[in-house]
This record gives structure tokens, sequence and C-alpha cells, in this order.
């Protein structure tokens, strides 16, 4: 019962962190007239304050004095911080000039990226089913490029920073809570600097209109708490479960981009989200099936 439970708040933990990433696109179009430097640049400026208070409220703001001790796991997490903005500054850049479909094929994308990024620099190893997922999705890139006649930079640069950010993630031990706001603190006078001279240069729009200030102040909760509550989830839940969920995101954001943005969808482009979508199929049916070997096998499990 207690098992149960712990799984049911899991589940709505990272349901509720994957429906909110979602769904941020709509915000994202409200700050659609300010530069997207500007909003990526308070994105950061007032996430601080929301993961410091969610840290203290959890009593885990000790863990944070190791990981300031580590010169190593400092670079890694500025590295990391530097990828996520970049990553966030391009998506906000995407939202705001119709290219939300775009963005929604990074994020189908980024999982099989992300195994192939394992393979390659952890030594994890991925099945066949997983093999043939990644080709399918390489054609699909290939397709796009070649017969749709342009490159899909957008795509690939949004799956490929958060890719290899989740994947330096890895290699520094520090809880995803308490990561986050490292990386915070590291970037913050680099924000703090710039949104300061924007002020007093007379080109940010803070202080400028009715409703900036506000927009503005309110993206850094809409960046912390879904990463927070997807630091809970995560915690709570199956791997598997976890991998399946993220396949929300980016059908949202295809959906947003049709129904709700209007942006056209190419026939080209039609043909590539198909083929990433069995892709995804195969890849889902990957993770499900290497669970079902590890019930039927606990032992074998245990001696690997």
């Amino acid at each position: 019962m207690i098992r149960s439970q712990t799984d049911r708040s899991g589940f709505f933990y990272a349901f509720s962190a994957y429906l909110i990433w979602g769904l941020l696109p709509l915000f994202w179009k409200l700050t659609g007239h300010i530069d997207p430097v500007e909003v990526t640049a308070h994105r950061a400026l007032w996430s601080l304050p929301v993961a410091g208070v969610i840290l203290w409220w959890i009593g885990r703001t000790g863990d944070i004095l190791p990981t300031l001790k580590s010169p190593r796991k400092m670079g890694i997490l500025f590295i990391c911080s530097c990828l996520i903005s970049a990553n966030w500054g391009v998506f906000i850049w995407a939202i705001a000039v119709e290219r939300t479909l775009e963005t929604a094929l990074a994020y189908y994308i980024n999982p099989l990226l992300t195994v192939l990024l394992g393979f390659v620099f952890l030594g994890d190893r991925f099945n066949r089913l997983q093999l043939v997922a990644i080709l399918i999705a390489a054609a699909a890139v290939l397709m796009l490029t070649v017969l749709g006649g342009e490159f899909p930079w957008l795509s690939l640069f949004l799956a490929a920073t958060f890719g290899v950010y989740g994947l330096l993630r890895k290699t520094v031990d520090v809880g995803p809570t308490q990561g986050f706001l490292v990386e915070i603190l590291l970037i913050f006078p680099i924000v703090f600097g710039f949104v300061i001279w924007l002020q007093t240069s007379g080109t940010g729009v803070f202080l400028k209109g009715e409703t900036n200030w506000l927009l503005l102040m309110l993206a850094g909760p809409a960046t912390a708490v879904p990463l927070i509550l997807y630091a809970f989830g995560a915690k709570q839940l199956r791997l598997s479960t976890i991998g399946l969920m993220q396949f929300m995101v980016p059908t949202m954001l295809f959906l947003l981009s049709i129904f709700v943005f209007g942006e056209p969808l190419r026939e080209i482009q039609l043909y590539a989200f198909i083929m990433i979508w069995i892709a995804l199929a195969l890849y889902a049916w990957s993770i499900l099936a290497n669970e079902r070997n590890q019930k039927s096998h606990p032992l074998g499990k245990r001696m690997a």
C-alpha cells in the first residue's frame, strides 16, 4: 500500500511537470514582443529565489556545500548552465517566430539522441530495437535535409543541447534540485549584470509597459517549478514510466503548433514525424521489453 501511494504521488509530480512544460509555449507566446535573450536572462534571474526557497523548504540546502567545494563539479555544472541557457533562449525564440513545430520534432528526437550519447560516451548498450529506432530517426533527419531542402538545425540544436546537458549532469553526483540551484548561481552574476545593463541603457523592457515586469518575473517560477516537480517524480517512479511519459511534451507541442498557433505542416514534415513516431514506438517497446526481462530474471540482474 505504501509503495502504491508512492507511485501515485510520483506520477502526480511527473505528470504535473510534463503538463506544465507542454503548456508553457502559451506563456512564452505572451513574451513574444520581448527580446528572447532578455526573457532568458530573466528566466534564470527569477529562478534563483524560487529554487532557493524550495530547497530550503525540503531541508536540503546543506547538500550544496560539497558541490561548491569541488572545482570539477563546478566546472561541469557551469557548462551545463551554459547549455541549458542556450536551449532556453532558442526555444523561446522559436515560439516567438512561429516555429513551434520544429521544437516538437526536437523533443521527439531527444530520447533517441540520449540513448546514442550514452552509447558513445558512457559505454551504455542499446538493443536492436533501439538501434533500428535511431537509424529511422536519422533517416527522417536526412529526408528533411535532402527532400525538404533545409537542414533541421533548430530541432537538432535543441535536441543536442538538452541531450548533452543531460549527459553531463549524469557525471556529477548532485541531486537535481541542488544541481539546478548551483547552475543558476553560476550564471547569476552574468544575467544580473546583463539585466542591469539593459535597464541602465534604456533597452530593457522590464519597467516598460504594464505587464512586462510580471511576465518576466513569472518566467522564473515557470522554469523552476516544473523542474523540481520532475525531480520529485523521477525519484519515486520507475525509469520506464518516466521514459514513456516524456513523450507528452512533444505531443502537446505538436498539437499546439497546428491547432492553436496555426503553423503550417508541410507534407515532408508530416512524413518525417511519422518516421519519428515509428522510431519512438520501437523505443517505447524496447523499454517495456527490458522491464519485463528484469522482472523475469531478478537474480541475473543482481549478479550482473
